[in-house]
């Protein structure tokens, strides 16, 4: 059963990069956390990089502590994260392809080449009640692979479809948007369910928003830097308006 109503998770790690750029404690993660709350989030983002580039360990904690809406905690399936994650209780984990040296995540999890490590790795979570989902490519073998070992959710990546768009290259950009639209069909009729993230953009998101299997984008290096311009809760506000208007519902 899709949704009509799209739910918006707001990843807050580059709050905490600012910070680190310069050390101290400003500008706060978690006052930010409640800032995307009382601006219409329905969850917040964060992720826990084995290197601590942005967020650290002490904001997974006080971000759960301090929210009244779900964490989803991205994390590479490491055993240090596990303990670090189970430990926090969020409402999901997010496991995610991890390298020291890229700048950001660079592309989908290889769910069907570490499957059964996978399998073993999520049980904990799953007896905890935590749902997990897994950050993954638009692609058959992955989608299958997601279901096949017990994942809740998929997200699918959509960052090829986001830089193929803003360079302007429209044919490629929707045989990519093609993809992620069946796969995310192919997931749903696999008992998972949809979100979508990375890249996405005030100019972008409006073709992944309408995709009735997705259930929840997760946006967040978008969303902070518009954020120097506009102000936090705004740019959540415009992005919960295009979301809403994709929908159907303004």
């Amino acid at each position: 059963m899709t949704s009509s109503k799209l739910r918006l998770g707001v990843n807050i790690d580059h709050v905490a990069t600012v910070r680190n750029a310069r050390g101290g404690a400003t500008p706060d993660p978690v006052r930010a956390a409640l800032l995307a709350q009382e601006a219409g989030a329905d969850g917040i983002t964060a992720h826990l990089r084995e290197d601590r580039r942005h967020i650290r360990d002490a904001d997974m904690a006080a971000i759960a502590e301090a929210i009244d809406i779900p964490l989803n905690f991205e994390m590479g399936a490491t055993e240090e994260m596990q303990k670090i994650a189970l430990a926090t209780k969020p409402h999901a984990v997010c496991l995610v392809p991890e390298r020291r040296e890229e700048r950001t995540t660079e592309g989908g999890l290889d769910v069907a080449g570490d499957d059964n490590r996978l399998a073993a790795y999520i049980a904990p979570f799953k007896d905890a009640g935590t749902r997990v989902s897994m950050f993954i490519g638009p692609e058959i073998a992955q989608v299958e692979a997601s279901a096949r070992i017990g994942a809740d959710i998929i997200e699918l990546h959509c960052g090829l479809y986001c830089d193929l768009h803003d360079e302007g290259r429209f044919d490629e950009r929707d045989a990519e948007l093609a993809r992620l639209t069946a796969m995310a069909t192919h997931a749903h009729g696999l008992g998972l369910e949809v979100h979508a993230g990375h890249g996405l953009s005030f100019d972008n998101v409006t073709p992944v928003a309408v995709l009735p299997e997705v259930v929840e984008l997760n946006i967040g290096h978008f969303i902070i830097g518009e954020a120097i311009f506009t102000g936090l809760g705004p740019a959540i506000k415009e992005m919960r308006r295009i979301m809403d208007a994709a929908r159907g519902l303004s």
